[in-house]
């Protein structure tokens, strides 16, 4: 009789069939890919306070993703962000709604930052709670935009709020493809949604020294990797994807984005906002992360950077590629040029910006790149065509917390 308790268990494939994101280049990936193309962004002066750069999502009306529903009232903006992504995604996955009652929900979420304008009255310590909503929790909880999603949709399979910070939405998608991978679930719905832009937020990171201050033109503050960056600029926005296993997918004839290969997480276990100098836990991430999908460094070609535009994670960042990739360089590439910082959301988005730009084989530029703080890595420094089939998504967060993810062109 064989031994099975030796016996790996067989790793099954898992491939993108949705996606769903809601950002300020555009709600589809056609409107995205025009506006990296034309070079067209959102950028604008904050309306409570014009020294401060942010990147809000214009015209955006939950009502046009989900219908009318009464819950509403119980999301606060990052939330419904992450409620009109989910629903976004599943519908550009065509899946019957009775198909979807054992799929799993992955998603990452921050806190609701917004205290001023959420409990608008706080005197000496007490709210004055006469104009509160019965549920007011609701909007602070993280896993609020679950409960909705699951009600609206009919998920019912496993679920998991992840609160990681810049990771929380990375962590999220790589959570799901490890639970389709290893056979406990043939369907995930992952990503997540955040929004910065209160004065709460603002104010929250103007304490930590971490935003882009100083007014100028709004087009020029984001500048990750250059050597004259100050800060990051806060954005918001969410998106999700459809983790499917392949032979599922197959047997429906889904259409397929990508395929998921690879992921790796790690905590620094240095310091509670400042990456470690030398990056080693998020190369601890990323050789997780290579090692998942069983790839070495030279198999990637694009890198789609945490790049916030601040003085330490670009300076780690750049440094930890350099190592990894040392004569096998992939191109580089930023997000936050384009969109700002979505916190908690902006590995969702990111690894849909990836797939859009893979699908369409064109690398954006990393915008406001004039000085590069490294003279040897390859930039990408002029938006063109240029074909891309293995992606690595990089996130760093508060607290020293790192995922990697591994995408690639799907080949059947």
């Amino acid at each position: 009789m064989k031994n099975l308790a030796n016996q790996a268990p067989k790793r099954r494939r898992v491939v993108i069939t949705g996606l769903g994101a809601i950002s300020s280049l555009g709600n589809s990936p056609e409107q995205v890919l025009s506006s990296l193309r034309s070079g067209r962004v959102s950028f604008a002066a904050s309306s409570s306070d014009p020294q401060v750069i942010s990147s809000p999502v214009r015209d955006f009306e939950l009502g046009a993703f989900t219908g009318s529903f009464k819950e509403r009232r119980y999301l606060n903006r990052g939330a419904q962000l992450t409620v009109a992504a989910a629903m976004s995604a599943l519908r550009s996955s065509s899946l019957r709604r009775e198909e979807l009652a054992e799929t799993g929900l992955f998603l990452g979420a921050g806190p609701n930052m917004d205290v001023g304008g959420e409990v608008p009255e706080i005197r000496q310590g007490e709210i004055q709670h006469d104009s509160l909503m019965a549920l007011w929790i609701l909007r602070f909880l993280p896993n609020t935009a679950a409960s909705i999603i699951s009600i609206l949709a009919g998920l019912r399979g496993d679920n998991l709020t992840v609160t990681s910070a810049c990771s929380s939405s990375l962590q999220a998608i790589g959570e799901a493809f490890h639970k389709i991978r290893d056979g406990y679930l043939d369907l995930a719905l992952a990503g997540g949604g955040d929004s910065r832009l209160t004065p709460g937020a603002i104010l929250a990171y103007r304490k930590a020294r971490a935003l882009y201050e100083g007014g100028g033109n709004p087009e020029e503050a984001s500048r990750p990797f250059d050597s004259g960056r100050r800060g990051f600029v806060p954005g918001e926005g969410g998106a999700c994807l459809l983790l499917e296993e392949l032979e599922h997918a197959r047997r429906r004839r889904a259409d397929i984005y990508g395929e998921v290969c690879g992921f790796g997480a790690s905590l620094d276990g240095y310091n509670v906002t400042a990456p470690e100098p030398e990056g080693k836990g998020g190369q601890m991430a990323l050789e997780k992360a290579l090692a998942d999908a069983g790839l070495v460094p030279g198999d990637v070609d694009a890198v789609s950077t945490h790049g916030t535009g601040t003085i330490l994670n670009d300076r780690m960042e750049a440094a930890l590629i350099e190592r990894v990739y040392a004569g096998v360089f992939p191109r580089i590439l930023a997000f936050k040029s384009w969109i700002g910082h979505l916190s908690t959301a902006c590995g969702a988005m990111e690894t849909a910006l990836s797939l859009i730009c893979m699908l369409n084989d064109y690398l954006p530029e990393i915008r406001n790149l004039r000085e590069p703080c490294s003279p040897v890595l390859p930039f990408v420094r002029k938006g063109g065509s240029c074909p891309a089939s293995t992606w690595v998504i990089e996130n760093f967060g508060f607290g020293g917390q790192n995922a990697v993810l591994m995408i690639r062109r799907y080949l059947p």
